[in-house]
Order: structure tokens, then C-alpha cells, then sequence
């Protein structure tokens, strides 16, 4: 496989291998860091490439084993959340200032998810990947993926609906 070939197959995806990064490092630069190192994975093993049906998948995969491995070497835990990327134009800013606190709670409320439940909702909501990719990406059978996908997704609802709610009789 030449060079071309090569980011043909593995440059589609590239931003998602980004965003998974991102969202178990949490920083930025580890998150870049994690995305280099994997593209020099995949460079060096290449020839083999061809034996994979879906080689995002694959990427994926070795992605959040990556992510796990530096979280557990580097412990990085001190780091911090910032949401960078949501934007909107003609609003005011006491709505922008709302819509970011929002963005804020959920990013936090997902990081307070089990590890499992936030790798599934990275992928299906936020990556916006099928089923039976992230049944492979995380070896779990689809029911369970689906169970905790729902697990995920109701336990940010309650936990928001606790803080909208809050004082209110």
C-alpha cells in the first residue's frame, strides 16, 4: 500500500479518532498526541491493513486502548474540559452564555458516566457511529450496547431535569 493509498483509507476518520481521544484524555494535546501515535500505527503496520473489513472501526478500537493505556501511565485526571467548538451566530449573549452552560453540564455529566457507558455515548451520539460498529469497536453484544447506551442517556436526563429543577416546587 503507497502513500496515497494509505490516506485514502485512514484520513476520512481522522477527526473522529480525534474526538474519541479528546473526550477519554480530556486535553487537547494529549488528544493530539494520541491521534499522531496512532496514524504512525497504522503507517507502520499498512500490508495488513487490507485484512481488516472496516479499518475505522479498527482505528477506533486502538484508539480508546491507547487513550487507556495513557490514562493509566500518566493518570491524567487533572485536566480539564473545554468545549471549543460549539458556535452560533446573531444570538445574544445572555443565550450563548446559556447555551455553553448547557454544553458545560453535559460534557460533565458524561464524565461522571461508568467508562463503558461514555465510550457508547461518544460513539453513538456524538460520533454518530451504528450499532454494530461500536459492538465491535467494544466487543459487547448489541442489546448490552443498547442497554447502556439507554443507562447513559437517562442518567444525563435525570441528572439535568435534578438541576433545572432545582428550588422549583
Amino acid at each position: 500500500m503507497n502513500q496515497s493509498d494509505f490516506l485514502k483509507v485512514v484520513l476520512p476518520f481522522k477527526d473522529k479518532v480525534f474526538r474519541l481521544a479528546k473526550r477519554l484524555l480530556v486535553s487537547t494535546e494529549e488528544a493530539e498526541d494520541a491521534t499522531q501515535e496512532l496514524y504512525f500505527k497504522l503507517w507502520r503496520n499498512r500490508e495488513k491493513l487490507s485484512n481488516y473489513k472496516n479499518v475505522e472501526a479498527f482505528a477506533m478500537t486502538m484508539t480508546k486502548n491507547y487513550c487507556y493505556d495513557r490514562l493509566k501511565s500518566k493518570q491524567a485526571s487533572n485536566l480539564t474540559l473545554v468545549h471549543s467548538n460549539y458556535k452560533e451566530k446573531d444570538t445574544s449573549l445572555e443565550k450563548k452564555v446559556e447555551h455553553n452552560d448547557s454544553v458545560n453540564q453535559v460534557h460533565q455529566l458524561i464524565e461522571k458516566l461508568p467508562e463503558q457507558q461514555k465510550i457508547i455515548i461518544q460513539l453513538r451520539d456524538i460520533e454518530q457511529y451504528d450499532f454494530d460498529e461500536i459492538c465491535k469497536m467494544v466487543d459487547m453484544k448489541p442489546t448490552a450496547v443498547r442497554v447502556a447506551l439507554s443507562r447513559a442517556r437517562k442518567t444525563i436526563r435525570e441528572e439535568l431535569i435534578k438541576k433545572h429543577n432545582y428550588g422549583v416546587s
